[in-house]
Order: C-alpha cells, then sequence, then structure tokens
C-alpha cells in the first residue's frame, strides 16, 4: 500500500495483511503485522506511533520496527475487527512525517462455537391419523462462529431418537411424520431429539441437541359402544315423576368433544320414560314422566342408542358412530294409599235440610292386589264445627247440624280413605258442598238511618229515601215492598211512597213541626221481599227535628238549649264563676298552712302513720353509711333482745300484730331450732322498731342480716383468749420436745413473765 501526498511527493506505507486468529493460547505475544515509511531510512529518526481500538490494552507497537503484536487473546464472537491508526513521526520534534493513516484488524474465526437451539423444548402437536409426511414443527439452532467464513456455522439436522415415528430435514429443521396413521388411541405422545451440527455434519464439527415433545391430538375415528348390551333395572312403583330410573354410558375412545354422546330412547318406553345427557359423565339418564303402577303394567324393556355428538366426515368410512343396547326396567309392587274414583267431588244440598240428610257418597279402593276393604273419615281440620259426618264402611255424607247458607254456602271437605289392613295407608279426597239458599231472612233497612226534620219543613216533602237488604239469594234478584203499618198509615205526620226500584220516600204531610212540642219521632216501616214464600219486617226510622237555617241546613237537634235570664250575658256568668273558685283555692291553701304549724313531730294518735308515703330524695351511702341508723346493734346477733326494753317509752300506734309473749323461762337462740330462732329474731326486731320512738315510724324496708344463731361449741378460734380469764395451764408444753419450744415460750411462762412484770 502507498499514500500520496497533496505535494505529490511519494510516502507510502508497508505492511502485510493484518489478521489475527482468535482463541491464541501461545505464551508469546501474537505477531500481527508490521509498518514501515518510505521516510525511514534505518537510522533511528522515525517513530512509529499506534492509536485505536486497544491500541493500549490489546495491541502494541515497536516505535522503532514498526512491529505490531496482540497481547491477550481475541474473540471474533465477541469483536471482529478492531480500528486503528498508525502514524510515523520524527523522534526529536514528533513532528509527523506521514500522514496519519487508518487499518484494520480482523480477528480469523475458528471453529469453537457449538450449534444452540434458542428457543430451548419444543412442544408440538400433530392429528393422529395424519398422512405420511405431515408437518408437525420446524426447529431451529444457530451458531455463533463466522457464517462467511468456512463451514464453521453451516448447520445441518439430525433426529437422534423418535424414529420411525417421524423425521427432520436435515437444511430445514422441519419435522414430519414417518409413518401414516398413528393412532392416539395406541400412544398419545412422543418425545424426540433433535441434533443440529456445523461444519455440514463433518467429522469435527461442533453439535447441539433439543428435545421435542409431539402430541397426537385426538380426532373422532372411534365410535361408541355399549359395555353391555343389555341392562337390568328394578324401581318401585311409588317412584317420583321426574326421578332417575336408571344410567347408562356407551364408551368411547376418544376424548373430548369427540366424546360427546346423544342418547335416544328407540323402543318401547317414549312417553314414559326420557333420557338425557349427563355432561360431567356423558351417561344416559332415563328419567321418569309418568307413574308407574304395578297392578298395569311391571315390566318395560326400553331400547337406547348412544350416537356421536360431533361426526367428522373424514372418518365416516370407518362404520356407523353410533350403538344401541337394552334396559330392561321391572316395577316392584309396594303398598300403595287407597285412590278415590273422583279427586274432587261436587255435592250439593239445601240449608233447610233437616240433620242426617244424606248429601251424597264417595268411593275409594285399594289399588293393590290384595285389594283391602276401605273405611272412610272426615279431616276435622277442614269441618272444625262437625257440621257434616260420613259413613265409614259406605262412604256416604250426610249432615250432624243444621246449615245456614248465610254463615257459609260453600263447605270444603277433606275425606281419608284407609285401608283396613294397613291403618297407616291413607288416601285423600275432596268433597265441595254448596249450600242452596232458601228465603228464611226478612229484609231489612240496607244502613241505620239518620233522618233529620226542619222544623219549617212544608207539607209533602221528602225528608228520607230509604232502601233495603236480605241475606238471602234471589235467582231472579231481589224485590222489595215499602209500606206504613196499619196501626200508623192514618197518622197527621208522615207518610211513605213506594218508588218500585227497590226505594221508598218518606215524606211530610204537615208543616209546622216544633221542637218544644216533640223532637223525636219514631215511624215504624213494614219490608217485604219477593220470596217464595214471602219474609216482611218492620223497621224503625228515628226522625229527629232540627233548627234549619234559610236553606235547609240543620243547625241544632234534640232538645232546647237553656235560656239565660235576662240582663245576665254568658260572659258575666263566667267571670262571677272564675271569682268563686279562686277565693275557694287561697282559703283552702291557708287553712292548709296553719294546720301544718299546729301538727306535732309525732302525728296524733287516730291517724295510721304507717300508709304515709314519705321521699327522701336521698340514695343514702349504701352499708358504708352509718348515720342513719346503727349497724351494730342489727349485726349483734349472740345479744339476746329482751321485748320489755324501753318500758318507759309507751308506744303511741297500736301494733298491727300480736307478739309473743315473752317469760323469763324463753330459751336461749343458741338452744332453739333453726326456724324458731330466726321468727323469734324476726319478731324482736319489728318489736323494737315499732316501739322506738327514734327509729322510722314508717313502711321502710328493714334489713335483718341474721346467719343463724351458730354452734352450740362455739368459736373454736384463741383470737379472744387474751381477753377472757382462762385458767388453762401450758406447761406441759415445755415437756413436748424443742419442736414446740416456741408454743412453750409464749404460753407455759405467760403466768410467770406476767408476775415478773408486775414485780418490776
Amino acid at each position: 500500500l502507498s499514500s500520496l501526498r497533496s505535494d505529490r511527493h511519494k510516502r507510502s506505507w508497508v505492511w502485510n495483511q493484518f489478521f489475527v486468529l482468535e482463541e491464541y493460547t501461545g505464551e508469546e505475544p501474537l505477531y500481527v503485522g508490521k509498518l514501515h515509511s518510505d521516510v525511514d531510512k534505518g537510522d533511528g529518526k522515525v517513530k512509529y506511533v499506534l492509536s485505536g481500538e486497544g491500541s493500549t490494552s490489546i495491541f502494541t507497537i515497536d516505535e522503532n520496527t514498526g512491529d505490531i503484536h496482540a497481547t491477550k487473546r481475541l474473540d471474533r464472537e465477541e469483536q471482529a475487527y478492531y480500528t486503528l491508526q498508525a502514524q510515523a513521526v520524527d523522534r526529536i520534534t514528533n513532528i509527523p512525517v506521514e500522514p496519519r493513516s487508518e487499518f484494520l484488524v480482523k480477528v480469523q474465526d475458528i471453529n469453537d462455537n457449538e450449534p444452540k437451539f434458542m428457543d430451548g423444548h419444543y412442544m408440538a402437536g400433530v392429528p393422529e391419523m395424519s398422512a405420511l409426511g405431515t408437518m408437525v414443527v420446524q426447529v431451529a439452532a444457530t451458531d455463533a462462529d463466522d457464517p462467511t467464513y468456512g463451514n464453521s456455522a453451516r448447520v445441518v439436522y439430525s433426529i437422534i431418537s423418535g424414529q420411525p415415528y417421524f423425521s427432520v430435514e436435515p437444511k430445514t429443521g422441519i419435522i414430519r411424520t414417518a409413518l401414516p396413521n398413528m393412532d392416539r388411541e395406541v400412544k398419545d405422545q412422543y418425545v424426540l431429539v433433535i441434533q443440529a451440527k456445523d461444519m455440514v455434519g463433518q467429522m469435527g464439527g461442533l453439535s447441539g441437541t433439543t428435545s421435542v415433545t409431539i402430541t397426537l391430538t385426538d380426532v373422532n375415528d372411534n365410535p361408541p359402544h355399549f359395555s353391555r348390551k343389555n341392562y337390568q333395572y328394578t324401581v318401585l312403583e311409588s317412584l317420583p315423576v321426574a326421578s332417575v330410573v336408571a344410567r347408562v354410558k356407551a364408551v368411547d375412545a376418544d376424548i373430548g368433544p369427540n366424546a360427546e354422546m346423544e342418547y335416544r330412547i328407540i323402543e318401547d318406553g317414549p312417553g314414559l320414560f326420557n333420557i338425557t345427557t349427563d355432561e360431567d359423565t356423558q351417561e344416559g339418564v332415563i328419567i321418569l314422566q309418568k307413574s308407574l303402577d304395578f297392578e298395569t303394567k311391571n315390566s318395560f324393556n326400553v331400547r337406547i342408542k348412544a350416537t356421536n355428538r360431533n361426526i367428522d366426515p373424514a372418518f365416516v368410512h370407518l362404520g356407523s358412530f353410533s350403538d344401541t343396547t337394552s334396559v330392561k326396567v321391572t316395577v316392584k309392587d309396594v303398598n300403595e294409599s287407597p285412590v278415590f274414583s273422583a279427586q274432587l267431588s261436587r255435592m250439593v244440598i239445601s240449608e233447610d235440610a233437616r240433620v242426617g240428610t244424606s248429601i251424597g257418597r264417595v268411593s275409594a279402593h285399594d289399588p293393590d292386589t290384595s285389594n283391602s276393604a276401605i273405611r272412610y273419615s272426615i279431616d276435622r281440620n277442614t269441618d272444625l264445627e262437625r257440621i257434616f259426618n260420613v259413613d265409614a264402611l259406605s262412604g256416604v255424607i250426610s249432615t250432624a247440624k243444621p246449615l245456614d247458607r248465610e254463615v257459609n254456602s260453600v263447605h270444603n271437605l277433606t275425606i281419608l280413605a284407609m285401608e283396613s289392613q294397613d291403618p297407616t295407608k291413607i288416601g285423600k279426597g275432596f268433597v265441595a258442598i254448596t249450600v242452596l239458599d232458601i228465603n228464611d231472612n226478612a229484609p231489612v233497612f240496607a244502613i241505620a238511618y239518620e233522618t233529620l226534620l226542619c222544623e219549617n219543613a212544608a207539607p209533602g216533602q221528602v225528608i228520607q229515601t230509604i232502601s233495603a237488604v236480605d241475606k238471602d239469594e234471589s235467582p231472579s234478584g231481589h224485590l222489595f215492598y215499602f209500606a206504613l203499618p196499619a196501626s200508623v198509615v192514618s197518622n197527621s205526620n208522615f207518610t211513605l211512597r213506594d218508588n218500585k226500584d227497590n226505594t221508598a220516600s218518606i215524606v211530610t204531610k204537615r208543616g209546622g213541626f216544633r221542637r218544644q212540642e216533640q223532637m223525636l219521632y219514631r215511624l215504624p216501616v213494614l219490608i217485604v221481599d219477593n220470596g217464595s214464600p214471602a219474609l216482611s219486617s218492620t223497621n224503625t226510622l228515628s226522625v229527629n227535628v232540627c233548627d234549619c237555617d234559610s236553606d235547609g241546613v240543620a243547625q241544632s237537634c234534640g232538645a232546647m238549649p237553656y235560656t239565660l235570664p235576662a240582663g245576665l250575658s254568658t260572659g258575666a256568668l263566667v267571670a262571677i264563676l272564675g271569682c268563686i273558685i279562686t277565693l275557694l283555692v287561697m282559703v283552702l291553701m291557708i287553712m292548709s298552712m296553719r294546720q301544718r304549724k299546729k301538727e306535732p313531730l309525732i302525728l296524733e294518735e287516730e291517724r295510721d302513720v304507717r300508709e304515709n308515703i314519705v321521699r327522701y330524695d336521698d340514695e343514702g351511702g349504701g352499708e358504708e353509711d352509718t348515720e342513719a341508723f346503727d349497724m351494730v346493734a342489727l349485726r349483734n346477733l349472740n345479744v339476746i333482745r329482751d321485748p320489755k326494753v324501753r318500758r318507759d317509752v309507751i308506744p303511741d300506734t297500736h301494733t298491727f300484730f300480736p307478739y309473743p309473749t315473752s317469760s323469763s323461762s324463753q330459751p336461749v337462740h343458741k338452744t332453739l331450732p333453726d326456724n324458731v330462732v330466726f321468727r323469734k329474731f324476726i319478731w324482736d326486731r319489728l318489736k323494737d322498731a315499732d316501739v322506738e320512738p327514734s327509729a322510722p315510724p314508717y313502711d321502710s324496708l328493714q334489713t335483718y342480716t341474721f346467719e343463724g344463731s351458730g354452734s352450740v361449741a362455739e368459736s373454736l378460734s384463741s383470737l379472744e383468749s387474751l381477753s377472757t380469764d382462762s385458767e388453762q395451764n401450758y406447761d406441759y408444753l415445755s415437756t413436748w420436745g424443742p419442736r414446740f419450744k416456741k408454743l412453750a415460750d409464749l404460753y407455759g411462762n405467760s403466768d410467770s413473765n406476767s408476775n415478773g412484770n408486775s414485780m418490776s
């Protein structure tokens, strides 16, 4: 190589092709090449300088000779080439004698990298029964070596494990089926080992492997079939409708949607049985659609057909994808309840029927072959008033009490039919008894009329329009006739006009009615119905005379108001009454205050002080409050109270309770039975409370904390031994040994110690 400067003086670099072999492992630096300038005459005036990538860390140059060496092992896969700059300068002045020149150091590849499958383990699937050569998956391996230099990166593929089922294309890595019609039901999964080798597979090449798991996916290539051609099941004839009778299953070697079934009944069973598919188990579930009857038919042969739901047309040539089986259902007899010939019977009877009249008959029979006799009864929950009876043997229903259609027009009875051989078997039938109406109720006023008559009413004026109601039921409709009884037809005050539309009008005969003369009139009205026979009733209409305004609106009715004396108005009378009441209240207050001042602290004898209620509004201090009364007196139970205490005080009031008479021979508490002791204690406390003037003489709560009389042995404690005069001698304690020395010192020498102290 040579370079020309701008002044056309020839200056040239001289070097060999710069290549460095990768992965050099020698001990000496690897010679790369030599730089030389035509300016260098060999007199040592020219110095060579190297700069650029790795000029200091990897490459070195001899500044005198221009020799370049690599000091480190290079890896082409990390960096394939390095860009360097070379320059020749004057050794003394460092002035360039040649322009800077750039060159490359290329790392030469060796086969030091094996092929690698970067995707790792492969998972693939192919439908079973696929044709020969069906593509499954493509694998790919990469080689880090230089693909442009030699065969280090030229990879070929081969199959190490997985033959003869699959093959791989050497150049592309495509895996294909090597056998036709592989059956998933025989084997559904294969594991292949694929090798990738560089150097075109020649000797000395590097290789890498990967595994490929190939799963045969299912296709519908297997028809269903029943494991048994005949099934037998037994069911009770009492099996409820919609119950499961049996389960059958057609086996299919396929899986998933290819194994889904549809079942159908094709013989002896449609209408009585139905079959559905259990989507979880793909079983055929036979369901009862109608009630079974052993006496009618006790055996059924049901033909079931199972068919694949999803049929693949590509495999239709293999045959029919369905199968059939026979299911024999045997009905077992059970003791059934009696059955009524008619579940609901309708009967009618007139409400005037006599007691004991037959209304109708119910009939039930035993459906079993035994044909047991039937006994009938009425469920009294549907006939609480026991109006009807049923004959236990014949089933004839009759009346037991009189009927009243107006109380109940329809009676709904439940009839029970019981087998005589097995009373636990009870059938139910229903009877609706309609009570026919008779004309047994007279018409009455439709409402309670309140008739008002103005004093200024004119003759011939209608003061009230009346109508009637009848509890009976008329087939052609009610028609009522209104009239006044013969005894009042000729009265001079009112008359009645029948409107012929089930209403009537009350009309005045005269005017000039006055409340002072008569304020209330009672007018009887006769009402007759159109029944057969016709019934009638007399109803009284009350007419009140009222003071009315000019428009005929009543202002006041009934008695006349009290008239005040002339010259004294209502306001004045109210004022006088108010003054009188005020004076009376003041007098009462003054008398009450004076009575309080004269009343003594202790109330008078004739007044029962215990009936008074005194409010203190004081919650007290509980048991810690000892100021109200002395608790010690109540708690000192061993002191026998003398009922004659405080004889100097005579009670002001007589006690309501007779106290037991005291006697000197009264036994002490400790010698009496417990119930007697307690009763005596309460009587003592009660008498003290009554005769004690300082105690509350009221109805108050007294607390007696009496815990019993205690033991006749009294207390066994030695706590009071020092305060009592005891003659017990404890000198013997000193003879009991060292263990009782302490007790001997405390008790045995007490007399001597006390004497010594007194003498001192």
